[in-house]
């Protein structure tokens, strides 16, 4: 079994519905959890927002195993017993933030209309790629950018974890974690355009391991067309060796250019990689939310997933966390010892699909929906390729798919007597809870190719427009047309574990606790 790598992410803001716990009573009494049934979840609605408390089920053995990782990050768990032996390493991230939603309304709605306005930019620009891909390949035209989003247009969207880099005493560099982008990049020295972040600009003065990647290396021609759609270019400086460059353009106009290069990689504790390939960006700019750079998790070779296949075994996973509260944490674990896992269920795998138009993303098929445990029928499943993303927020489906999940939950949660509200955004299924100290929310479950079942988590949804929850909306859009790719966004992902084996061509969900305090 390939060694498993287990960090712990931190969720970037977003308006999210703490929808698994209550709020901590004036006496300090413990929020209590979700009451689950079949297939619906009766949730609280006092506290409405995803900034507060953490959600607190299992939070008792949350705290054993959160003291019991921190004790392990500097170092390596062993297995006895085992003829080879697996390595866990924890990194423990707080939650990376740069804005709290405001508390105006006015000033909420406009922060939220971003929001959704910057998710349905990704989603629209993944609809391009196909096509745009696609006709690169059948030009003559090597030098085109190609449009590729990586969820970073703002620091809403998308989960960070930490990296180190560099020989000596690393720099540790917060990064967006992204499986629909391959080539990991940060900004480097010295920057002739960079926009603000966090940690500091990583110096390769400062790193005796680092070497810039030469044009005659594979990983300047296919490899990097393979991964960002174009690729390397050669130049010399100052009578320096030749050096290869990578140019990353995204739909909304950011771009990262730089120095395809090489450097030592950790990981955290003891782990570090060797030769590790990236991007020294030297002109960079969009709104990243102060991260450092970019981690790939996708598929093509110069992924962190490809890179380090010979010791991870080409599997990660990650349980995002239901609530953008500040001392939460998720994980993400490279390589496929599930004894890091908290699943509470078995985990179920699907085949994964890949796209040759489009080799850095994740597909996989969804053969059936039901909403309230109430099957319905649409001609979309079953259809084809479906998108699963972490850097895309909302899940998109296509029309005939939309429609009815959309009819049933309508017809559920209506009977149940709450009011309809006025649509927001891309959010067209909207209901006035104010109120109600607690609602009865019908679950989406989504039936994969093979049988696989995934059960949405109360948390994904329900989308809080407003705070005294006089708006709150169904979590979910739909696509213009019906040959469009549908997407399962992250909103969606909440609590769940989700493995995705590229050896094995499969990806698996699990239901998991995924806050960690």
């Amino acid at each position: 079994m390939a060694a498993a790598h287990r960090l712990l992410l931190g969720g970037l803001g977003l308006a999210l519905l703490a929808v698994a716990a209550t709020a901590a009573t004036a006496a300090g009494v413990r929020p209590a959890a979700a009451v689950v049934g079949k297939k619906t979840a009766v949730v609280s609605l006092r506290e409405l927002d995803g900034w507060g408390a953490a959600r607190q089920q299992d939070r008792p053995s949350g705290r054993r195993y959160a003291d019991a990782k921190r004790a392990e990050m500097l170092g390596e768990r062993k297995k006895a017993g085992e003829a080879r032996q697996t390595a866990t390493i924890v990194l423990e991230l707080k939650h990376h933030s740069l804005a709290a939603i405001p508390d105006d309304p006015a000033s909420r709605d406009a922060y939220l209309r971003r929001i959704l306005a910057a998710d349905e930019a990704r989603a629209n620009a993944l609809q391009l790629q196909k096509s745009t891909r696609v006709s690169t390949q059948s030009s003559a035209s090597s030098s085109a950018e190609i449009p590729l989003t990586s969820g970073i247009r703002y620091q809403t969207l998308n989960y960070v974890t930490t990296i180190g880099l560099g020989s000596g005493a690393a720099a540790n560099l917060t990064v967006i974690v992204d499986t629909g982008s391959d080539l990991t990049w940060v900004q480097c020295k010295p920057c002739s355009s960079c926009y603000a972040q966090r940690d500091p600009l990583f110096d390769p003065a400062g790193s005796a391991t680092y070497a810039a990647v030469r044009c005659n290396a594979s990983a300047c021609a296919a490899s990097l067309k393979a991964a960002t759609g174009v690729p390397g270019s050669c130049a010399t400086t100052a009578g320096a060796a030749e050096k290869c460059y990578y140019a990353l353009g995204y739909g909304d106009g950011s771009f990262s250019r730089g120095v395809l290069a090489t450097d030592t990689l950790a990981l955290g504790g003891a782990a570090r990689l060797d030769g590790f390939v990236f991007g020294c960006g030297l002109s960079n700019r969009g709104l990243f939310g102060g991260a450092a750079g970019l981690m790939g998790l996708g598929r093509t070779e110069l992924s962190l997933v490809s890179q380090t296949s010979s010791r991870y075994g080409g599997a990660f996973s990650y349980c995002l966390p239901a609530t953008a509260a500040g001392d939460t944490s998720g994980s993400l674990s490279l390589g496929g010892d599930a004894s890091s896992y908290r699943n509470k269920t078995p985990i179920a795998y699907t085949r994964m699909i890949a796209d040759p138009a489009q080799p850095p993303f994740y597909f996989l098929n969804i053969t059936g929906a039901a909403v309230g445990g109430k099957t319905v029928t649409a001609s979309g499943l079953g259809a084809g390729n479906v998108l699963i993303d972490s850097g895309t927020v909302i899940t998109r489906l296509t029309p005939s798919v939309y429609t009815a999940v959309r009819a049933e939950f309508a017809r559920q949660f209506g009977g149940y007597g709450y009011r309809e509200a006025a649509g927001f955004s891309i959010l067209d299924t909207c209901y006035d809870l104010s109120g109600h100290d607690e609602v009865k929310v019908p679950l989406l479950t989504l039936t994969m190719e093979g049988g696989a079942e995934v059960e949405v988590d109360a948390a994904g949804m329900l989308f809080v427009v407003r705070k005294d929850g006089s708006q709150v909306c169904l979590a979910m859009a739909g696509l213009p047309y019906e040959d469009q790719t549908p997407i399962v966004g992250n909103y969606q992902q909440k609590n769940k574990r989700v493995v995705y084996d590229t050896v094995g061509a499969r990806i698996g969900f699990a239901d998991e606790d995924c806050s960690f305090v």
